[in-house]
């Protein structure tokens, strides 16, 4: 299952436009307290089972995590219940600190 991926610099450019992205953090609490991307709703991995009626399934849908590992897992697991537009932000918030 292929993940379509999306760089951090386009996020960052679109959201400098004005744009509202439908951004999803998935990190632990104690990671996201260290910042996040404005905008972005905070979801950990393992809740996202729980929480899918929190998840807006409108256009795309941008998964993000430390590394871009476990937004990877997220957008596998939301594909294969027929979420559409995913989006896995590559090298996640270490590529984002380094803009």
């Amino acid at each position: 299952m292929t993940v379509n991926i999306i760089l951090p610099e386009e996020i960052k450019s679109r959201l400098g436009q004005g744009e509202r992205l439908n951004l999803i953090d998935v990190r632990e609490a104690e990671e996201v307290a260290e910042g996040m991307i404005p905008g972005a709703k905070h979801i950990p991995l393992g809740q996202i089972p729980e929480r899918l009626e929190e998840i807006e399934q409108t256009g795309e849908i941008i998964m993000i995590c430390r590394s871009g590992y476990r937004s990877e897992r997220a957008c596998e697991y939301l594909q294969q219940l027929g979420f559409q537009g995913l989006k896995n932000m590559q090298g996640g918030m270490l590529a984002w600190q380094e803009l």
